[in-house]
């Protein structure tokens, strides 16, 4: 006797959302369809906002391995999939996967450091007044003596999109094995743009005359102040699976990106 076809499993789902008040009626209305799952006990978890609150869901369950579908309900949606509470399963059994790998930071300060990943990108910025003074050296050499900005980052494909375009660094193709090292409002060498590095590199960026140009240094959220310097490279051994719709997969958006006006 032949058995009969099992139905497959469909995923236990955990929703999160962001403040925002859509969010929020959004949350109800997918608990309401698909049930309520804990974070813990979830195959798959779905925030909803903008791309802030996807940020901090990356940073928050990466150690966990789950993949993450982003719904917008935010602002800005670069990294979020369209809203729509119907066909949710069948949206995440056709999901393009993309694996992302953090940079990671090592902020200096005298006698101290601190470790810290980015998805998006690591930037350091002057605190006050006075134009930060910083020293750029690539995999031990040093490419920059001395460059006066507003400060400077390192941005990863998916953060290209970011902070690094508002700084007209240019948009990285994820499969490019690239990252932009992008100034910041750059006084002197005024004719730097910027450089593309391949993505094994390890970048270190001193801040020269901290005590009277103090630099903070920044790892998508985690600020740390008056540093003497930052060391940064990509980490392949972090990773977190981001699902988008087959449709309006990342790769397309970014390629798309690039020939808006």
């Amino acid at each position: 006797m032949t058995a009969a076809p099992s139905k497959r499993a469909t995923p236990r789902v955990a929703f999160t959302a962001s403040d925002a008040e859509a969010a929020q009626q959004a949350l109800v209305e997918l608990r309401e369809l698909y049930g309520t799952v804990e974070p813990e006990g979830a195959e798959i978890i779905v925030p909803l906002g903008g791309d802030g609150f996807m940020l901090e869901t990356l940073h928050r369950f990466v150690a966990t391995g789950k993949p993450i579908f982003g719904m917008h309900r935010g602002s800005v949606g670069f990294l979020m999939n369209s809203y729509r509470p119907d066909g949710l399963y069948e949206r995440l059994a056709g999901a393009q996967p993309v694996q992302l790998h953090p940079l990671e930071m090592t902020a200096r300060r005298n006698g101290t450091s601190q470790r810290a990943i980015a998805f998006n990108e690591v930037s350091l910025l002057r605190e006050t007044r006075q134009a930060a003074k910083l020293r750029v050296s690539v995999d031990g050499i040093v490419r920059l003596d001395e460059l006066m900005a507003d400060g400077i980052l390192l941005a990863t494909p998916v953060g290209s999109t970011a902070y690094n375009l508002s700084a007209h660094g240019p948009i990285i193709p994820l499969g490019a094995g690239v990252m932009a090292l992008t100034p910041i409002s750059v006084f002197r060498p005024r004719r730097w743009r910027g450089a593309l590095l391949p993505h094994g590199v390890r970048v270190k960026i001193d801040a020269l005359e901290s005590d009277k140009r103090p630099v903070s240094a920044v790892a998508d959220f985690t600020e740390v102040r008056d540093v003497v310097g930052v060391e940064i490279h990509e980490n392949r051994d972090i990773a977190v699976t981001v699902l988008f719709d087959h449709d309006a997969n990342l790769e397309e958006r970014v390629l798309k990106e690039q020939f808006l006006s």
